[in-house]
């Protein structure tokens, strides 16, 4: 299952509650079972009057969770081509609900996310009412590599971040650091690596029944004292005006060519950014586009319901799968694209993605 549950004496006879990521040898990368596992565990604790909070943690030193388990679905979706997989269905609409479930959650949701924290990481750290970074932390979405898109509610969140912030953190994949998290508002607090284990021991010793908030934002308070001068440089709002600037455009394809002109700027963050979104996949980056303009007029709920109809599509086009192989099974670090120029795909192919492939009621409906 690759997921443990925990529960921690707290004051008065109640219990603080602890889901751990355990599959370190993947990153933690979320499978199906781990999402079912943790959806069904937190519904537990929610309607257990002595559970008072939980954390979410990631074992290993690497990383909170760096995504899902893609190699799995992409597998699934070669066995049978332009289908939509069962496996798919089931992963998506489960994790979309657990990613809704934590957003939602009826008790303070704490989320220590060190290391990497990429795709399916970035939808539960997103989640928490209290979104812990440290000072090693790298959260990225760099789903266009594989020919799929930012989605776990990015859709909601990238859309809402200052100016074109968003746009280019999905179009080059950048990795931000603790200080960017913080500065976009993708992160609540930063603590050292070693405070985790104060974390608990503090959250045990909360007065749960009195003045609980005070309580939490004074232990968190205390436990970020002296982080500051650990944290790295910021990366993303010193340079905010020139990629505003650069992404002031109307259509994906200005964008793309604004962007990936800079692979030899004297910026190194922006060259790279630039070479990663040469590489990427060019359909992925219309979606991109479409979901961050539609994005910001949706709800979480209706976010989450829109990328479930995205990537089932993603699952039915040879875009992903090839990706997937060129990344991560045959690891030859050269995808052949379906449409290896932007300006070559087809806007009825980006506009079908956004269709149901299912009859009836849409299967996330009840998340609104």
């Amino acid at each position: 299952m690759n997921v443990s549950f925990e529960e921690c004496p707290a004051l008065h006879g109640n219990r603080v509650a602890i889901a751990s990521l355990d599959a370190a040898h993947s990153l933690n990368a979320l499978n199906l079972s781990m999402i079912q596992a943790l959806l069904d565990q937190l519904e537990r604790w929610a309607e257990d009057p002595a559970i008072v909070c939980v954390l979410l943690r990631g074992n290993g030193p690497k990383a909170f969770c760096a995504g899902g388990d893609v190699r799995r679905l992409a597998r699934a979706c070669q066995e049978s081509p332009g289908t939509v997989p069962a496996l798919a269905e089931r992963f998506f609409a489960d994790e979309y609900r657990l990613d809704h479930r934590l957003h939602t959650y009826p008790k303070p949701m704490l989320c220590w996310a060190h290391g990497y924290v990429m795709g399916g990481g970035m939808g539960l750290l997103q989640g928490a009412a209290i979104r812990i970074v440290t000072p090693d932390s790298r959260l990225a979405m760099p789903e266009l590599a594989i020919g799929l898109y930012p989605d776990v509610g990015a859709s909601w969140f990238l859309s809402r971040l200052p100016g074109k912030l968003g746009l280019f953190l999905g179009l080059g994949g950048t990795q931000i650091n603790a200080r960017d998290a913080l500065d976009l508002g993708l992160a609540d607090r930063c603590l050292a690596p070693e405070r985790q284990h104060d974390l608990i021991e503090g959250l045990v010793q909360i007065n749960w029944q009195e003045q609980a908030s005070s309580q939490l934002t004074s232990l968190l308070r205390a436990l970020a004292n002296g982080t500051v001068e650990h944290l790295p440089v910021a990366q993303l709002l010193p340079r905010r005006s020139r990629i505003d600037e650069l992404l002031d455009v109307a259509e994906l394809p200005q964008a793309w060519h604004a962007l990936t002109a800079l692979t030899r700027d004297s910026d190194p963050l922006l060259a790279q950014a630039a070479t990663r979104l040469a590489e990427a996949c060019p359909l992925s980056a219309h979606l991109l586009w479409q979901q961050l303009q539609r994005g910001r007029r949706l709800s979480l709920a209706q976010a989450l319901q829109m990328e479930y109809a995205m990537s089932l599509n993603c699952c039915r086009h040879p875009e992903f799968t090839e990706g997937v192989r060129a990344r991560l099974l045959d690891k030859d670090g050269q995808p052949r694209w379906h449409w290896p120029d932007v300006q070559s795909v087809p806007m009825a192919v980006v506009e079908a993605h956004f269709e149901p492939t299912w009859d009836g009621a849409h299967p996330l409906a009840d998340l609104a």
